[in-house]
């Protein structure tokens, strides 16, 4: 991966292109630190408890903090993302948008431009939330008494921090555009792997600091560092396998005779992804996860500590053992939606046949659709499994390591911030990034037949 940024650094257009990259990035990042007019969250921002499930510990993450600081681009590239898996969505279920996925560029624009419009209004109805939220916390300027505005100006304060959110949106959607255009790797991907990437250093600092405590108890955790280390390198691994892992069924073309000239007769295969959902079902199982936690955390004082609902949400917490099995079906569950909605065997059946090609054994139309929607029902399976092993396995592990130093007699467990869900993200952008540099560099180096 080194050599290939290296080789492609010494391209002139490319280094170009990776320049655009990380100027981008920068302004990212300044815009992550600028906080919006009228707020007044602190030095330890909003989120109390950092280790938390909560859909805001989860923004926190999707964001790189700029959501708990209460910054100009505290909703990030999360609206963006709730809008494109919702055209998705409607893609299947309306007609008319299925039809723009076939009119080739046009529809493509014309699908961009509604997604646009939905990011939007997404951002301005989560940005809405976020300053009431905001408020009940008494996290906004005051008056000279220490009261919290009314009248007049508090509708003006809202006005003001609701359009800078809502600005911050549709600013940060530019700049992931302007990387589609003039940079390297899809723009969305590269602020998303910039915003976890910015938290690193934060997670070390928890880990380390005085105020976990595990400077003082010194020994077990220690230990247990490099062990955790060795797992990360290995999970890297792992994804990077798992991510490059596919399924080839074979293709035979017939021969065909057009003119003077014979086309066909040889065999191919049709590579399916084993992992072909990538993070989306670990990302819509996480959002889902994270909304009893959530709304508990609104209603926590109206509860006792025996009464069921009380029950019911811890349940939904990260520390809890049904969270896990919950988690695992919940990625399952979301993993064969995905794949219904990316792979139709069916057309691709179709396809197959239109171009005068068979699957050896297996009779073209029907029989054809049945052995490849059977296929992808395994390969869905098994990539799902290793997606569940990957993103659960920090959760198991930070509860066993948990136990073992409650039972040694420290008070302090071991949480494995960075997840399962960022380090996907992270490993899955920076191997897209490398083969979309690697693409470019084939084609400037390609001499063609006049050579």
């Amino acid at each position: 991966m080194f050599q290939t940024i290296v080789n492609a650094w010494k391209i002139a257009d490319l280094r170009k292109k990776i320049l655009y990259t990380c100027l981008i990035v920068l302004i990212f990042r300044i815009g992550s630190a600028i906080p919006v007019p009228f707020t007044n969250i602190g030095e330890f921002g909003i989120i109390e408890d950092q280790n938390a499930g909560t859909f805001m510990n989860y923004l926190s993450m999707m964001t790189g903090d700029a959501f708990n600081y209460g910054t100009i681009f505290a909703m990030s590239i999360t609206p963006y993302i709730n809008s494109s898996i919702i055209m998705q969505l409607l893609a299947v279920a309306i007609p008319a948008l299925e039809r723009l996925q076939h009119e080739g560029e046009e529809g493509r624009k014309k699908i961009a431009s509604i997604t646009r419009f939905v990011t939007i209004a997404l951002g301005l109805l989560q940005s809405t939330a976020y300053y009431f939220y905001l408020r009940s916390q008494g996290k906004l300027v005051t008056d000279a008494t220490g009261a919290q505005y009314t009248g007049f100006y508090a509708v003006f304060q809202a006005i003001v921090i609701i359009a800078c959110f809502t600005a911050g949106t549709a600013l940060i959607m530019w700049l992931g555009e302007r990387i589609n255009e003039n940079g390297i790797g899809n723009g969305i991907s590269i602020i998303l792997f910039a915003g976890i990437v910015s938290r690193i250093p934060t997670l070390i600092t928890s880990l380390y600091g005085p105020n976990t405590g595990y400077i003082r108890y010194g020994g077990p955790y220690y230990v247990l560092s490099p062990v955790v280390g060795i797992i990360l390198i290995l999970m890297i691994a792992f994804i990077v396998w798992m991510d490059n892992a596919e399924r080839r069924i074979p293709v035979q073309y017939a021969k065909r005779v057009v003119g003077r000239k014979m086309y066909g007769g040889q065999s191919t295969f049709m590579p399916i992804k084993v992992n072909m959902s990538g993070v989306m079902p670990v990302i819509f199982a996480s959002s889902i996860l994270s909304l009893p936690p959530t709304v508990q955390m609104f209603i926590s004082n109206k509860l006792s500590e025996d009464s069921g609902w009380n029950k019911f949400f811890d349940v939904f917490s990260s520390k809890h053992w049904a969270y896990a099995i919950i988690y695992f079906v919940f990625i399952i569950a979301f993993a064969y939606f995905y794949a219904s909605i990316q792979y139709n065997p069916i057309e691709m059946s179709k396809n197959i046949r239109e171009n005068g090609g068979s699957i050896p054994g297996i009779r073209p139309g029907e029989p054809t659709a049945r052995y490849i929607g059977k296929i992808i029902g395994r390969i869905t399976l098994l990539g799902a499994l290793l997606l569940s092993v990957v993103a659960l396995f920090p959760i198991v592990f930070s509860q066993v390591a948990t136990f073992a130093l409650n039972k040694a007699g420290y008070e302090n467990g071991m949480n494995v911030s960075l997840g399962g869900t960022s380090i996907i993200i992270l490993v899955g952008v920076a191997l897209e990034t490398v083969k979309q540099l690697e693409s470019q560099m084939m084609m400037r180096h390609y001499k063609g037949f006049l050579d």
